[in-house]
């Protein structure tokens, strides 16, 4: 007979790699989120720089 305290199910595989998938997913996210905006978060780079898409050339119009 098991003692007193908390006895947990063990986890299923679906939700093990479920886990990992997002997990690894949340990662992936965050890196490509620091390569993008990683000067402009730690002050390297004012964030209304721009990105060079081609945009703010002075008044220039485009048709």
């Amino acid at each position: 007979m098991a003692g007193p305290g908390f006895h947990p199910h063990p986890v299923s595989f679906f939700h093990r790699g479920m886990a990992k998938a997002l997990g690894a997913g949340m990662w992936f996210f965050i890196f490509y989120r620091a390569r993008q905006d990683g000067a402009a978060l730690i002050g390297l780079r004012h964030p209304w720089d721009g990105h060079g898409h081609g945009h703010g050339h002075g008044d220039e119009e485009h048709h």
